[in-house]
């Protein structure tokens, strides 16, 4: 199996079955192949999970493009944006926030995925903040308010499960970047 299929497989797997604590030969078992393929090409249980962090993580910034390319207000773009982030952060969002705090740390495995966490999301997200009416010299840092607010969201949802209060804020947040900028 190829590096990608071994991927996609493991992504799938997670989606459905979440991650755990499932070791390498669990995972490589589960996924219909051996514990030393996943370590051939993602060298460790934990290589292979930054991997499936990156790979979730460009499939939410190919949903954000595909939501702009399609022709939605920003309003709609974020609420659905929004709902379907949040679903995936139910599977994933533990494994995101430990992988994250890896890569704070400087663990090895993390730093590929290091670069992905932040700064590929910018641009994207400042480009949505000037269509939503953010003046362009204020929208890089709009976009990294927006980012750090949603994880933070996010993190809050997942600690205390209260989905109607983080939609809530969630949808406050995309109101406040709807306002008129101070000038």
């Amino acid at each position: 199996m190829s590096r990608e299929t071994l991927l996609a497989d493991a992504v799938e797997h997670f989606a459905r079955h979440g991650i755990g604590d499932a070791s390498l030969r669990s995972i490589a078992t589960a996924i219909g192949t051996s514990h030393r393929m996943l370590i051939y090409h993602f060298g460790s249980r934990d290589g292979l999970l930054a991997e499936v962090v990156r790979t979730v993580e460009q499939q939410q910034r190919d949903l954000l493009a595909q939501l702009d390319a399609e022709d939605l207000s920003v309003e709609q773009q974020a609420e659905q944006f929004w709902r379907r982030v949040t679903e995936a952060s139910l599977v994933y969002g533990p494994l995101f926030f430990e992988l994250s705090a890896h890569a704070m740390q400087g663990l090895p495995h993390t730093e590929a995925l290091k670069a992905d966490l932040i700064t590929v999301w910018l641009p994207p997200l400042t480009d949505l903040c000037v269509k939503a009416g953010v003046p362009p010299d204020q929208a890089p840092a709009y976009a990294r308010l927006g980012l750090a607010a949603a994880r933070g969201l996010l993190f809050d949802l997942l600690l205390t499960d209260d989905r109607p209060a983080v939609d809530e804020a969630s949808a406050l947040l995309n109101r406040l970047f709807t306002l008129p900028s101070p000038s």
